[in-house]
């Protein structure tokens, strides 16, 4: 399809909400944004000074332990990414932007792209070619596990790529054609800029621990998104694979499922995928109190990883059998008025 080509509006279906409950939901909360905020960065900072703290006090298998536990938060950075780009965690806007500059460097993603791409997500979700984001069947094999079990120097060279790729000026592929079309030129231009800020920002920091002889710092900063990160990857590919894709409920296309509150704060409650999407503007703190008041008009959640992903491996075998077979969602009977 082309840049030219008049998009069809989606009608999306969305579980009734009284209005004034809405408004209070969408309200933002820098208190609740900095609870967020600080307590993943503060558990990050920890994790990581103490596997630097650790490098030549303790045993080498303790020092891996702890770098370990500091790649599997660190991977959950995208999550925070995603949020800050949505503008949705702080009231105070300039605290949403400078967390989206900070979020953004850590975690190798440029957010002029992710923008740009991820407001068509939400308008078009699961649609091609208006969504390329996420296109259905999401192919998850065993391969993948293993990469993000321990170290994933295939994703380090994926992002890499791509970085330097827009470095130099170039955009590839029908998606980036679609988002950053001819004639855009100032999106272009700070879709450039930002990958050579992070490209640049890295670089120095390889640089300025070889002069100090820091070789931890860029261990846990710039090559820390690509060890440890298989539980964000757990949790991360629940959120279509195997549903409907070209339907107009988010019921059928995305999946919510539950977890205890540890693995929830780390994930910015984006377990909650249905909520998000059906009402985007609510802070990720509050998905909780929107499932709550919606939950009659919601299938039911899985309650936790593993049965979240039992649900999605029998899709996935039935697949296999029939490529075309996906899962259909069974909905609740309509609220009477």
């Amino acid at each position: 399809m082309s840049s030219d080509t008049p998009k069809v509006r989606i009608d999306w279906y969305r579980s009734p909400l009284p209005r004034e409950v809405l408004a209070e939901l969408n309200q933002k909360s820098d208190l609740l944004g900095l609870a967020q905020t600080l307590g993943y960065f503060g558990l990050l900072i920890a994790l990581g000074g103490s596997a630097w703290y650790a490098v030549g006090r303790a045993p080498w298998w303790a020092v891996l332990i702890l770098l370990y536990l500091h790649g599997a938060v660190f991977a959950f950075l995208l999550n925070a990414f995603h949020e800050f780009v949505h503008q949705s965690v702080f009231r105070t806007k300039w605290l949403n932007t400078f967390f989206t500059w900070v979020t953004s460097f850590l975690s190798w993603n440029n957010p002029v792209m992710f923008w740009a791409s991820h407001m068509e997500h939400h308008k078009y979700t699961l649609h091609p070619p208006d969504d390329l984001e996420v296109v259905l069947p999401v192919k998850i094999t065993v391969v993948n596990f293993f990469q993000f079990l321990l170290v994933n120097p295939w994703d380090f060279w994926h992002r890499f790529k791509i970085v330097s790729r827009l470095a130099m000026g170039r955009i590839e592929g029908q998606w980036e054609e679609l988002l950053f079309p001819p004639g855009a030129e100032d999106k272009r231009h700070e879709l450039f800029r930002w990958a050579r800020i992070i490209l640049l920002g890295h670089a120095a920091i390889i640089v300025v621990s070889i002069i100090m002889g820091w070789w931890m710092l860029p261990v846990v900063v710039t090559f820390a998104p690509f060890y440890g990160g298989l539980l964000q990857w757990l949790c991360n590919n629940t959120q279509h694979a195997g549903l409907q894709d070209k339907v107009s409920d988010f019921r059928l296309c995305t999946r919510t499922f539950l977890l205890n509150p540890v693995v929830q704060f780390l994930y910015w409650h984006m377990n909650y995928h249905i909520e998000h999407h059906m009402y985007a503007a609510v802070p990720c703190y509050k998905l909780g109190r929107l499932r709550r008041a919606i939950e009659p008009d919601l299938p039911p959640a899985p309650r936790g990883i593993l049965a979240a992903w039992r649900e999605m491996i029998a899709i996935f075998q039935r697949q296999k059998q029939d490529p075309a077979y996906q899962h259909i969602v069974q909905l609740p009977a309509p609220q009477r008025a």
